[in-house]
């Protein structure tokens, strides 16, 4: 079983229901800020990039220049995946509203609550693709003990990949990602997400970039798509180092009761964006760890639903090495990076591990299938009495017995 192995979106505020390090509360984290930063070593190698810790920047607005990429550092944050770029021929035009937020509602109904998912109809980067090469060579000039990765898109043409590789190679930048992923990104040109659906044209155009680099070159993957897994092996095949996972989901946010237009509305019309924050985060891991236990896939750099360290340390715990966040800066601010960093650090000192590498794909070997988990349970003899283990057993108490059988 392999586990050792190798995250997209600035600022508004988030309720305190979202605490960034779950399990650990402000007064306990910053009491044991003086007490764990000796002990537990943060950097982690992947794919042979260095980063002084696990947390990375995911490509869009966070990373959609140079002031912003700076700020990323600044805080703390261990690495930056810039926001997508490309040739470009024609201008990028992004609309204006563009995201769209799904929210728990108090019980009133009457005001908003916590944010829980997050819509964006964003496109890749609008800015000229010479600026970019000069804001990277500024930045890791700057910069050179952090990681910056290139997030690359284009149209399905070997040229126009292996052009805009070699340009962005000279700058000095660490790596590459390739852009497989968005789900609203051109899909007319066979760019984005109509490019990482089809394993075959994966791997062919992996191949192309690895051919005209010799940076580690990570893969982007699309969650729409019923197997995450062959597009994931297309990439290695072809030479890349790692892959990413997962970019957003293809969603609806919801339609405005008021107007009965679905959002966010633009000039009265609407198209479907990607989702993301906390509410994906299940389905981000299980992807995640889908790919962990794939021989076939190699390094993985985890992204979805990061909304605090206890989310980036289950990615951890599933095979991913590296963390990626990019919603949960833009609605918490670049220095959420800070509760990840003391979150993860606690963790690393309960648990007794002295490097991030040591937890990589730790609970990966406990997965099992639902046969073997009704052999072990009855094995085990864990049918206690009075439990309900059956559909004839439920009453009409349905939240106690549902709350009986829950775990956390």
């Amino acid at each position: 079983m392999k586990v050792l192995l190798c995250f997209l979106f600035g600022t508004f505020t988030v309720s305190n229901a979202f605490t960034v390090s779950q399990g650990f509360s402000r007064s306990a984290r910053a009491a044991g800020r003086g007490q764990v930063s000796m002990a537990a070593d943060l950097s982690i190698e992947s794919c042979g990039m260095k980063f002084p810790n696990p947390f990375v920047i995911g490509s869009g607005p966070p990373g959609t220049n140079y002031r912003t990429i700076k700020r990323c550092f600044d805080a703390g944050w261990g690495g930056v995946v810039a926001k997508t770029v490309s040739l470009t021929d024609n201008p990028v035009v992004n609309v204006a509203p563009r995201y769209g937020q799904h929210r728990f509602l108090t019980k009133d109904g009457g005001k908003k609550g916590d944010t829980i998912g997050f819509t964006n109809i964003e496109l890749i980067s609008d800015r000229p693709l010479e600026d970019w090469l000069e804001e990277f060579k500024k930045l890791k000039a700057e910069y050179p003990d952090r990681i910056l990765i290139a997030s690359i898109m284009e149209q399905y043409n070997k040229d126009r990949w292996q052009e805009l590789t070699e340009k962005i190679s000279k700058t000095g930048v660490d790596g590459f990602e390739l852009n497989f992923s968005c789900p609203h990104g051109h899909p007319e040109c066979n760019m984005g997400a109509a490019m990482g659906q089809n394993p075959a044209m994966v791997e062919e155009v992996t191949g192309w970039v690895t051919e005209a680099t010799d940076l580690p070159v990570w893969a982007k993957m699309t969650p729409n798509v019923a197997d995450i897994r062959p597009p994931a092996r297309a990439a290695f095949r072809a030479g890349a180092k790692g892959v990413a996972a997962i970019n957003t989901i293809l969603s609806c946010t919801g339609v405005d009761l008021k107007t009965l237009r679905p959002i966010p509305t633009v000039e009265g019309y609407a198209t479907y964006g990607g989702y993301s924050y906390a509410a994906v985060k299940p389905i981000a891991l299980r992807m995640v760890s889908e790919l962990a236990r794939d021989e076939a896939v190699g390094e993985i750099s985890g992204i979805g639903g990061v909304a605090k360290a206890s989310d980036a340390i289950e990615h951890i715990l599933l095979g991913a090495s590296t963390v990626q966040a990019c919603t949960g800066p833009m609605l918490q601010g670049h220095e959420m990076v800070q509760d990840l960093i003391v979150g993860l650090e606690a963790f690393m000192e309960e648990k007794g591990f002295k490097t991030v590498r040591e937890f990589v794909g730790a609970a990966l070997p406990y997965f099992t299938t639902h046969h073997d988990l009704a052999d072990r349970q009855r094995e085990a003899k864990k049918a206690k009495a009075g439990e309900t283990n059956t559909d004839l057993q439920w009453g009409e108490d349905l939240t106690s017995v549902t709350s009986d059988l829950t775990t956390n």
